[in-house]
């Protein structure tokens, strides 16, 4: 663990793993496997979201079972300089998108897309088109 010194301790640091791990778990549930009480979880808790360590809270889900069958990373390569900023609302706004990376080395953006089957996706594509060119990778099986 190679944080700057003073900023949390290991205490801070497992509440942390844990809240990775499950972030339902109450303060006073993490606070009997850190051996501090619920109130003292809580402040700590408080404070790494203070310190901007803990941006936020999410949850897991299973796309197939509500229908979003295609998963694909596709990588952009923009035609000209100005089409950022329409592509950026482009994806930060298209339903399907559900990350957007700008990335160094080859292409411009890297996506990741979830659509209910293959004809959404090929419209995703004829959409994207509008922006420059794309490489695409299909999803074959999650390992990890």
């Amino acid at each position: 663990m190679n944080m700057p010194p003073n900023l949390i301790d290991n205490t801070d640091y497992h509440i942390l793993q844990l809240l990775i791990g499950d972030s339902t778990l109450s303060h006073k549930d993490i606070g009997a496997m850190v051996h501090l009480t619920g109130q003292a979880v809580g402040a700590r808790v408080r404070r790494l979201r203070e310190l901007g360590i803990i941006e936020g809270y999410t949850i897991r889900y299973n796309p197939l079972r509500m229908g979003q069958n295609i998963h694909a990373f596709i990588t952009v390569f923009l035609s000209s300089n100005k089409d950022h900023p329409p592509f950026q609302a482009f994806a930060k706004t298209h339903e399907s998108v559900t990350e957007l990376y700008r990335i160094s080395g080859e292409g411009c953006y890297w996506m990741r897309v979830r659509t209910v089957d293959q004809d959404a996706l090929t419209a995703f594509l004829d959409e994207l088109l509008k922006y420059g060119n794309y490489r695409i990778n299909l999803d074959m099986g999650q390992i990890k």
